[in-house]
């Protein structure tokens, strides 16, 4: 089951004295409601809450999920057949999209496992990818003339942040991905000249992003100290992982030795510590990099679990990371690693 995507305690205080130089992770199938074949998790608190997408009962519809302290709780949707969580903040407030009983794709802010449709920007459509701890929410919304924007949703209000210069009616590429506590807005924009690239959003000013030397970049978190994190084109053509800081923009190769590995940075925490997913030798695998290298986590976790780690969306302070994994037979789950 596919969602569209753009492209494609106490922890807390600990956290600064984690040595990310961690070689291992437990473990945890997080299951599908009643019994589901697919689940997948996109978002992770500081308190180990996750939220994502669940299958219910191996049927054709999907849900949001809540999963906490071991127990997976089922949100519904907005009315339609599917929907997923991705992103939720301290107070476990959770940010995603799904579909309503026409059919249409809503953004939704869910509190108290309540979701909240948080309207669009004229074009009857919008999705929500992340939501800070002050309960403000970024994604990307359709307008009145038929073109996405990025959106940022405040006190109650979606308020269009604009492109870096996309031509009217372009409904792809132009979305918000990431926010911190600071409000920095972090996401993908496509500019006059139909190149798409990153872009730093903060208090009515949208900042483009540079490359790798490509053409083209994608934002895809930010953190508490400005980092962001996402995929840029090198001169050469080959896709890499970066870390940029939010003031300068200039962006951190991966992958210094311009390996063919194609890799996309989908979270990152208040360390620099980013996840993802990478193309390693034996597959797309999900990956951890800190101090400098790229680690397939999938070596980092016990033998024998019968799953491979297939992506990794999302990491807090405390070390932990949630994505999805693949068992033999075809079933998909999300999964929760945290550092021994």
């Amino acid at each position: 089951m596919n969602f569209p995507r753009v492209t494609i305690f106490i922890w807390i205080l600990a956290a600064s004295a984690i040595a990310y130089s961690q070689t291992s992770y437990t473990f945890t199938d997080l299951g599908a409601l009643g019994n589901g074949s697919y689940s997948e998790a996109r978002g992770i608190n500081a308190t180990g809450g996750i939220t994502g997408s669940t299958e219910v009962s191996n049927s054709d519809n999907s849900q949001i999920f809540f999963y906490s302290d071991g127990t997976m709780t089922g949100l519904g949707t907005l009315g339609g057949n599917s929907g997923i969580g991705n992103g939720i903040n301290a107070s476990a407030q959770i940010a995603g999209y799904s579909q309503n009983a026409s059919g249409a794709y809503r953004a939704f802010l869910a509190t108290n496992g309540t979701l909240t449709d948080l309207g669009d920007l004229g074009g009857g459509s919008a999705v929500a990818y992340a939501i800070n701890d002050l309960g403000l929410v970024v994604g990307s919304a359709v307008t009145s003339d038929g073109s996405n924007h990025p959106f940022l949703y405040s006190s109650g209000s979606m308020i269009d942040l604009g492109t870096l210069g996309s031509p009217a009616g372009n409904l792809f590429w132009n979305t918000a991905n990431g926010i911190n506590n600071s409000g920095e807005v972090a996401g993908t924009s496509y500019d006059a000249q139909g190149n798409f690239r990153g872009f730093v959003w903060k208090n009515g000013t949208m900042k483009e992003m540079g490359t790798l030397g490509g053409l083209w970049s994608q934002a895809y978190a930010i953190n508490n100290k400005g980092q962001i994190t996402g995929l840029s084109y090198t001169r050469s053509g080959l896709a890499h992982g970066f870390i940029a800081n939010c003031g300068t923009c200039a962006l951190k190769d991966l992958e210094p030795a311009d390996s063919l590995m194609t890799v996309w940075g989908f979270g990152i925490n208040d360390s620099g510590v980013v996840v993802g997913q990478a193309t390693f030798a034996s597959g797309y695998h999900a990956f951890v990099y800190s101090n400098g290298q790229i680690q397939d986590l999938n070596k980092l976790i016990p033998a024998g679990t019968g799953w491979v780690l297939v992506e990794a969306y999302a990491i807090n302070n405390a070390g932990q990371i949630v994505g999805m994994a693949m068992r033999g037979d075809g079933v998909e789950h999300g999964f929760l690693l945290t550092p021994q």
